[in-house]
C-alpha cells in the first residue's frame, strides 16, 4: 500500500461483571504522504476527507520512531 499506512490503537476497558481491565484495540487505515512510516512508529492521526474506500486518517506527525535491531 503506497502512501499508507495501518495504525493500531489500543484503549483499556474495564468489563463490567468482574471489573477487570481489558485492551481493545482498533485499527485506521490512515495516509502517510512522504512514506516516511515504518513498523514500530508511534504516529499521530487526524481526521481527514475520504482518501479512498477505507482511508478517512491522514498521519500528521511522528511522535517516536521505532527502534531497529542492529544485526
Amino acid at each position: 500500500m503506497d502512501k499508507t499506512v495501518v495504525v493500531s490503537v489500543e484503549r483499556l476497558v474495564q468489563d463490567t461483571t468482574y471489573s477487570k481491565y481489558v485492551r481493545r484495540y482498533a485499527r485506521f487505515m490512515a495516509h502517510d504522504e512522504s512514506n516516511e512510516c515504518a513498523v514500530g512508529d508511534r504516529v499521530r492521526i487526524v481526521e481527514h476527507r475520504p482518501l479512498s474506500k477505507r482511508k478517512r486518517w491522514k498521519v500528521a506527525e511522528t511522535l517516536e520512531k521505532a527502534r531497529r535491531a542492529q544485526g
